[in-house]
């Protein structure tokens, strides 16, 4: 062997060594993509050298994140995918891309018209002078990332080209004055979104899959399809983007659609529009059988995207179309809206096509002057936290988390790349990935997947039932609900039976099951074994045994207006709040019907209910029984505080004038021992939003305050929750917390205790053998109760009573607890400093 091949072959084995030993010292789970979203303006100039120097900056810059994925994915904004429907296969053809920023599809003129229109009204180039480009130049480009981010991150290399049905990012001469009759939807106008199950008039012109012009009726899925085969093939692209709910139903953005007008349901409407769906996949996949398929999907959830625009997600997921399902929505960034995202991104991940699924991050706008990580959010890590802390459970009870991780984009508007953003943005990331759910959280939320799809198909009038239950739940967690675990009705009946204490320690909540349906009985035998259960909205379809069992009879429905009432001294309504409700049947399911069967039950207690005109109707109630094993449920039947005024989505009540009623749902928490109080200034402004996951034994919190002057109340059955790093002061056993817009913090400590100032730190080690030591001073004749890590066992761990350095003295018995509350040590009549090591 010649010195040089003993020396190459030394220097591959310290290579590889020193790769293993880098992947060693990973912490977290790693991804199994991360996808740079990005569009050609980076670009500046078409010159190879440039844009191989361009491609590796991207790849640099994110390079400490890429370290924990196994494959890294480009997924590139050339235009608005109408580079695709336009390509003739010829690579000298020129590319039409997104220069711009703004809305290049108006009656004006790139660059044109007065200076006062808007950048929805008009679009200007992104620099003087843009590049121009062919596709030859995309094929390049293409290679250059796949070249540079092999060579940067060692790490398989995928690229992606993405379809926009929309008027946004290019001229599309072939949507808006070719071929207008592909277009419907009224997200950015009147018709103006291409309808994927449009049917295309004939057309002589020639394109790379139909070169003799297209053929008069085609199907755009099949046109679609034949166009995406030849160009991702040609180009050197690994799979396509479906973006802004393209393939999902005519309208992606709104409360209404196909089906939904926003003043009724056309039922009948549902199944053929839901069927014309499906086709378009069929279609598509006839055309481009292999290439992997991402989605972007709507800005709703699965049970309103159902009854409003016939999106069967079900149907999509069983089609085997080798496609990755849709992320969370971007769109909280711009509107604030939190519930929405967390309730959609829930419920669309509660059945999955296999076990795969998405988080999707918004650093960048590279089209309308907007930078998220730096103006929308102002720096705040509120969007990574709160849908980072979500958490899916499959059929075995495994506890599933995002596979994949997006950005859009790294890029802005002007085509600049600030490093300050990844440099910024990375540590919240990979913070969030270290803490991830490991099991399931305080509240649960059963997802009615299968029966929402079905009770739509059957077309027996429940459309306005699906459409209520996510929209009840999305303002319940814009008011401060903790709810980021979900499972379907159908995995949580397998889980239960091969981990039958996996919801232990917590409340389930779901709506009212069917006559006759498996999940009735499944839902009373987990309350009887001592389980805690939450069933909220109407119950006009359940069995006698299951209405029974919650204390509950159906009377004639009222609606409108009525007086709330609380049934309990303090802590469900506000002082100086209105005591009206407006209960709209359409948007709440139906009447409102349920009252108490025997209100004299001695197992029942009553907590709110309704007068209208000397008529009442019993709102909230939670019952127990002696023979249920300390298991506990409460029937809510709620009223969605909103209605659909125009716009996207539905409009909240005004606090002002109407009690908002998902709020209460947070504070009936109080029935199961989780208390979570809010103290305001005024009752307009927002609640704080709130998750809780558990990780490694440890309680998440993490938040998102819309006013920082919002003080937060908690009090959990095994004492008031302290936060990591911080010190609270006790009032009536509450820990007091005063937070920022965005935080996110460790909880392992619960203290019994009426008053006083506490205080939760993590102390260095100072002794081998010991990796953690968490301390809790202020103590005054306090029970405490400790959740170390999973591993640590009771021979690992020491506990210390106003002790220090070096740790010789001051050692104490604990008690080793496994109940209800979960796996802690408890230390009780504890006054001054107790340290926790192991």
């Amino acid at each position: 062997m010649t010195t040089f091949k003993r020396y190459g072959l030394l220097f591959v084995c310290l290579l590889t060594a020193w790769h293993m030993n880098a992947q060693d010292n990973l912490k977290g789970k790693p991804f199994n993509n991360i996808t740079l979203e990005a569009s050609l303006k980076p670009f500046k100039l078409n010159e190879k050298a440039y844009i191989q120097v361009v491609a590796t900056e991207m790849f640099t810059q994110w390079q400490s994140l890429l370290r924990h994925a196994d494959t890294v994915s480009v997924m590139l904004w050339t235009g608005d995918g109408s580079e695709i429907l336009d390509y003739k296969g010829n690579k000298v053809q020129p590319l039409e891309w997104a220069m711009y920023m703004g809305n290049p599809n108006t009656e004006h003129e790139v660059g044109s018209g007065p200076e006062y229109l808007s950048l929805h009204e008009r679009a200007l180039l992104y620099r003087e002078n843009p590049p121009e480009f062919n596709y030859g130049d995309l094929a390049f480009i293409v290679k250059s990332l796949k070249e540079a981010g092999r060579r940067i991150t060692g790490k398989p290399i995928l690229v992606g080209a993405t379809f926009d049905p929309g008027p946004e990012f290019a001229k599309s001469p072939f949507k808006y004055e070719k071929h207008p009759e592909i277009l419907g939807g009224n997200a950015m106008g009147h018709k103006t979104f291409v309808s994927s199950y449009a049917v295309l008039e004939g057309d002589s012109e020639a394109y790379a899959g139909f070169p003799d012009g297209i053929p008069d009726e085609t199907p755009f899925g099949t046109f679609f399809g034949r166009q995406s085969q030849h160009f991702l093939t040609d180009l050197g692209f690994d799979y396509i983007w479906f973006s802004n709910g393209f393939g999902f139903g005519a309208e992606g953005w709104s409360a209404t659609g196909a089906i939904f007008s926003g003043k009724d349901f056309q039922e009948e409407k549902l199944n053929p529009a839901a069927e014309k769906v499906l086709e378009f996949w069929k279609l598509f996949r006839q055309e481009c059988p292999d290439f992997p398929i991402q989605t972007r999907g709507t800005n709703l959830s699965v049970g309103a995207d159902l009854a409003r625009d016939a999106v069967d997600l079900k149907g999509i997921y069983d089609g085997g179309f080798n496609m990755l399902p849709p992320p969370n929505s971007p769109w909280a960034a711009l509107d604030g809206d939190f519930g929405l995202e967390l309730a959609g991104y829930m419920s669309r991940m509660a059945e999955l096509p296999d076990s795969r699924f998405p988080f999707r991050y918004y650093t960048h706008d590279p089209w309308w002057i907007n930078s998220p990580w730096l103006d929308r959010y102002g720096r705040e890590p509120h969007d990574i936290y709160l849908p980072m802390s979500v958490g899916r459970i499959d059929e075995n009870g495994e506890m599933g988390v995002p596979t994949h991780l997006n950005f859009l984009s790294i890029d802005d508007t002007y085509g600049n790349m600030p490093t300050q953003v990844p440099d910024e943005v990375i540590p919240h990331i990979l913070k969030a990935r270290y803490d991830l759910p490991t099991s399931p959280g305080p509240l649960v939320w059963v997802y009615p997947f299968d029966e929402y799809h079905d009770w739509a198909k059957n077309q027996d009038g429940r459309l306005p039932e699906v459409y209520y239950g996510d929209w009840f739940i999305r303002q319940a967690i814009n008011s401060g609900l903790p709810l980021n675990t979900v499972i379907s009705t159908d995995s949580f009946q397998e889980a239960i039976v091969k981990k039958p204490g996996l919801f232990a320690e917590s409340i389930l909540i779901t709506i009212a099951p069917e006559e006759n349906a498996s999940l009735e009985q499944a839902l009373m035998e987990f309350v009887k074994k001592g389980g805690n259960l939450i069933v909220f909205g109407p119950m006009d379809h359940s069995s006698r045994e299951f209405m029974d069992f919650i204390n509950l009879t159906n009377v004639d429905p009222l609606e409108g207006e009525m007086r709330l009432v609380s049934n309990v001294n303090k802590g469900l309504m506000e002082e100086n709040a209105p005591d009206l409700i407006n209960h709209r049947s359409l948007f709440s399911g139906g009447g409102f019907r349920s009252k108490m069967n025997d209100p004299d039950d001695e197992y029942s207690r009553k907590l709110l209910h309704v007068e209208q005109s000397g008529q009442l109707r019993d709102m909230a109630w939670v019952r127990t029984h002696p023979d249920w094993e300390g298991g506990k449920v409460l029937y809510f039947r709620g009223t969605n505080s909103s209605d659909f005024t125009g716009g996207r989505l539905l409009t909240p009540d005004d606090p002002e004038e109407y009690v908002i009623v998902p709020e209460l749902l947070r504070k009936m928490l109080s029935a199961f021992g989780m208390n979570i109080k809010v103290e305001r200034q005024g009752i307009s402004i927002k609640d704080p939003v709130l998750t809780i996951n558990r990780s490694d034994n440890a309680f998440i919190f993490s938040g998102y305050n819309p006013n920082s002057t919002v003080k937060q109340y908690f009090r959990f059955e095994q004492g008031a929750p302290l936060l990591l790093g911080l010190e609270t002061i006790l009032e009536d056993g509450h820990s007091t917390y005063t937070m920022p817009t965005a935080w996110h913090r460790e909880c392992r400590a619960f203290v019994e205790q009426e008053s006083g100032m506490l205080s939760f730190k993590e102390l260095h080690s100072g002794q081998k053998g010991i990796e953690k030591r968490y301390q809790v001073s202020g103590l005054k004749n306090g029970t405490l109760r400790f959740y170390p890590q999973d591993a640590a066992t009771k021979e690992d761990l020491q506990v210390f009573l106003n002790a220090g350095y070096p740790w010789k003295n001051g050692r104490i018995p604990f008690k080793e607890i496994n109940d209800e509350r979960g796996s802690y040590v408890e230390v009780s009549n504890v006054t001054g400093t107790v340290v926790f090591a192991w």
